[in-house]
């Protein structure tokens, strides 16, 4: 496909399924290889699954797909079709993924948790949250996740504007905290240790899942002076789908009327800006700047601006 040629629905739903498989994939190696075997409580449904696996001896794969279809329904109400059909595969692969993690770390001889960074435990906790949690982060960029609370941020995320990590915060907040009414994870002093590791893993995971997703969404501006604009304007709507002003203005020298094409974009739509401008007019006078924000149709919600 060349650069510049708008992909059509079904490509982009192709490279969607490729991401988050690949998504899935990093998952579940960092959480079988970083954080099951340290007894790391992260949040989520991993984590309630860990929980449960530590008390029950229940296989997280199989109480992982299981709570998970609890929330389905609520996502197909509120978040459509499409984004539940990329959910339900996310889960599937994820959880044979976690389930194959999970054979992997653990010794056959004597089915303990093989422990592959010895007694650094936190350096494990900071090596799996970060690598999780970029993962999650790139579901969502591809409008779908991984199930599980996931789901219910997602909705919190697109009704009411609030950030998907402050969601996750929350309920990784509640999962956590329920290790300290767990005997099985030992004394007291062992339940709070188990804690305060987990809400170290949870402030690093959805630190890193707002800052990748802020990555993801930055926007630029353009400013583009050139004697083509209308073909460049025209391309730029084509290709991207954006709409954008036309500035009147005049050389200060010159004295020459011409017409400035503002347009907004992501920043990941620079390069196929530049080429539609470079094709058009190699000549053209171009500004590009980075903005804070932008809300509004094809952007970031109003309602999510109201509510920071």
């Amino acid at each position: 496909m060349a650069l510049g040629q708008k992909r059509s629905p079904f490509v982009r739903d192709v490279i969607d399924i490729v991401i988050i498989t690949l998504a899935c994939l990093t998952y579940a190696a960092s959480w079988s290889a970083f954080i099951l075997p340290y007894k790391i409580v992260s949040g989520g449904v991993t984590g309630l699954s860990n929980l449960l696996f530590y008390t029950a001896k229940i296989p997280v794969a199989l109480s992982y797909v299981l709570i998970n279809a609890i929330l389905y329904i609520a996502a197909l109400k509120f978040l459509g079709w499409r984004f539940l059909a990329k959910t339900i595969y996310a889960t599937v692969v994820l959880s044979f993924f976690l389930g194959i993690g999970q054979v992997l770390v653990t010794d056959s001889s004597t089915g303990e948790l093989i422990r592959i960074l010895g007694d650094e435990k936190f350096m494990a906790l900071l090596i799996g949250c970060v690598i999780c949690g970029a993962s999650i982060a790139a579901m969502f960029n591809t409008s779908g996740c991984s199930g599980g609370t996931d789901i219910i941020a997602a909705i919190a995320n697109k009704y009411f504007g609030v950030s998907v990590g402050y969601v996750l915060m929350i309920v990784d907040l509640m999962i956590i905290g329920s290790a300290l009414v767990i005997p099985s994870f030992g004394p007291m002093i062992e339940r709070v240790r188990f804690v305060a590791f987990g809400l170290c893993a949870m402030t690093v995971e959805c630190t890193v899942i707002n800052h990748v997703l802020a990555l993801s969404r930055r926007s630029v501006q353009f400013l583009i002076f050139s004697d083509m604009y209308e073909r460049i304007a025209k391309e730029i709507a084509r290709v991207t789908g954006h709409t954008m002003t036309l500035l009147d203005g005049s050389g200060w020298y010159s004295g020459k009327k011409t017409k400035v094409v503002f347009v907004l974009a992501r920043m990941s739509e620079s390069a196929i800006i530049f080429s539609i401008i470079r094709r058009a007019d190699p000549k053209a006078f171009v500004s590009q700047t980075r903005v804070i924000g932008v809300y509004g149709d094809g952007f970031e919600s109003l309602l999510r601006h109201k509510k920071r």
